[in-house]
């Protein structure tokens, strides 16, 4: 279970977490696993964010399970502890839950009033969600219809964490990298902002329901515990002020 991160921050102390430094590249150690070591695209983390870390575990990892958390995001366990690290997930849980699924997910995000589609088009760029369809198009048809489907749904499983068996992850990851790679040339992302440059790794948030859907995978949702106070109303400001006035997202919450 990887936890990517690019700072030093308490871990979860259960052995199946292993703390990954993305963005590694060109920088000094924090005493975490690189993501610049073997196969990788660590230099590409500005725009992928914690994806350089699930591509690293992708191409150097040797384990039967890969998971996907962060340093400030986690699955919540049955445990209720004196701290948050407490109350995370631990292997023990995991694997009970795995007996009976193909795929661990967070609990799903509801948007309400709008669909995930319109979601990501007043937040951020509705172009290239637009263009990443159109790859699906070219290269992987019979994703298009759980594509438009999804973008038609007001709800979907956020913040690209999972837990599933390696060769699963694998194929995910294939599907997931090749699109990516092709959205990546069409994409003129180094002109835009810090914020919205990281398209790659908001655009991956909403293909892993699509990969799963196609695939007719069956999954437990866990919910997911914030490490650090979540600014509701800052966020809920933000949602509709894009939603009803055009104001696109300028920071993460």
């Amino acid at each position: 279970m990887i936890t990517a991160t690019h700072k030093p921050y308490t871990m979860p102390q259960d052995p199946m977490y292993l703390p990954v430094f993305v963005g590694a590249a060109g920088r000094s150690s924090i005493g975490y696993q690189r993501d610049d070591e073997g196969e990788n695209i660590s230099s590409l983390n500005p725009y992928y964010c914690e994806l350089t870390g699930l591509y690293w575990a992708w191409k150097n990892l040797d384990a039967d399970y890969v998971g996907l958390a962060h340093y400030r995001r986690h699955f919540r366990g049955k445990k209720k502890g004196r701290t948050l690290f407490d109350s995370v997930l631990t292997e023990k849980e995991a694997e009970a839950l795995l007996k009976n699924t193909d795929i661990i997910l967070p609990a799903k995000r509801h948007y309400v009033i709008e669909t995930v589609g319109n979601h990501y088009a007043h937040t951020h760029y509705k172009k290239d969600l637009d263009k990443t369809r159109v790859i699906l198009a070219k290269i992987y048809p019979e994703y298009l219809k759980a594509f438009d489907r999804h973008m038609r749904s007001t709800s979907g499983h956020m913040f690209n964490m999972f837990i599933m068996k390696k060769e699963l992850a694998d194929a995910y990851c294939e599907f997931l990298f090749t699109v990516l790679q092709q959205l990546r040339k069409m994409v003129d992302f180094r002109s835009y902002d810090a914020f919205q440059a990281r398209l790659f790794g908001r655009i991956s948030e909403l293909l892993l329901d699509v990969w799963i859907q196609t695939n007719h995978l069956t999954y437990k949702e866990v919910p997911v515990i914030s490490m650090e106070p979540v600014p509701w109303l800052k966020k809920g400001t933000a949602f509709l002020e894009a939603k009803f006035f055009g104001k696109k997202y300028e920071g993460s919450f």
